[in-house]
């Protein structure tokens, strides 16, 4: 009786990575044995990428929504200090895109959190 290999399983299996290896450079992308941890390596990236990027986005909300507090006079965290004691629940990416595309409404906003933080340094007062 002639030896089963499972031929048709692992030639699908390499064709696979092989495809995935599609772009790759040089062996990389030709054959199997370093196509194979090329793709998992990607597949590494691209799972801790993902978790990046959502930091990145933070960040990048962050720098937009400073840079346009600051010309009205107050800093980033003093801005985010007044909104939470205003009790407004907008997060950053709604905040940065409000800033770019409605100045008027973020300038509402900003009134906003200005009062709150005035309001607490009267009490203190």
């Amino acid at each position: 009786m002639a030896r089963a290999t499972n031929g048709p399983a692992s030639r699908a299996r390499r064709k696979r990575i092989l495809q995935r290896a599609k772009g790759f450079r040089g062996f990389r992308s030709k054959l199997f044995r370093y196509a194979k941890d090329a793709v998992y390596k990607a597949w590494q990236y691209e799972y801790r990428d993902r978790k990046r990027r959502k930091g990145q986005f933070r960040r990048l909300w962050t720098a937009r929504i400073s840079a346009a507090v600051r010309p009205l006079g107050l800093t980033y965290s003093r801005f985010m200090e007044g909104l939470k004691q205003a009790g407004v629940e907008l997060d950053r990416k709604s905040l940065s895109e409000l800033a770019i595309a409605n100045p008027e409404a973020f300038k509402a906003v900003f009134e906003l959190a200005k009062k709150a933080l005035d309001d607490k340094a009267s009490a203190k007062a």
